[in-house]
């Protein structure tokens, strides 16, 4: 049962590292969306689940659960939920701004001369 899930916690952060250096914006919020759900399985794996245990220490309980894991998995669907609303209204912006949705830029290209000495895009201090 320990290599079903350590190999699904790997197959799951595998393609969430494979998504995230993809080209585009779509594919890098899918995979820190998985990246995020590979923790999570990760976190409540060295919970060690005990089936029929309180998870709380009381007089007379011999065995019992470990809640710390199960907090910290609710804590990190929270976080995670906010970071990819923000991410997807970010990339959602910057799909508007720039037209296309590719996170890569060509930053080799010359500036567009506009005729009077400056270089398009202007703004900066001239020297």
């Amino acid at each position: 049962m320990e290599f079903l899930v350590a190999s699904g916690v790997g197959s799951v952060t595998a393609a969430g590292v494979y998504l995230v250096l993809r080209g585009r914006t779509f594919p890098v919020i899918v995979g820190l969306a998985l990246l995020s759900y590979a923790v999570n399985l990760f976190l409540f794996a060295t919970g060690r689940l005990v089936i029929d245990q309180p998870p709380v220490i009381t007089d007379g309980v011999t065995s019992y659960t470990d809640p710390l894991p199960q907090a910290l998995v609710l804590t990190a669907i929270v976080i995670s939920f906010g970071m990819t609303a923000v991410v997807v209204v970010l990339a959602l912006r910057a799909y508007l701004e720039a037209g296309s949705d590719a996170v890569d830029t060509n930053v080799d290209a010359e500036p567009e001369d506009t005729g009077d000495g400056r270089p398009a895009g202007g703004g900066g201090a001239s020297t």
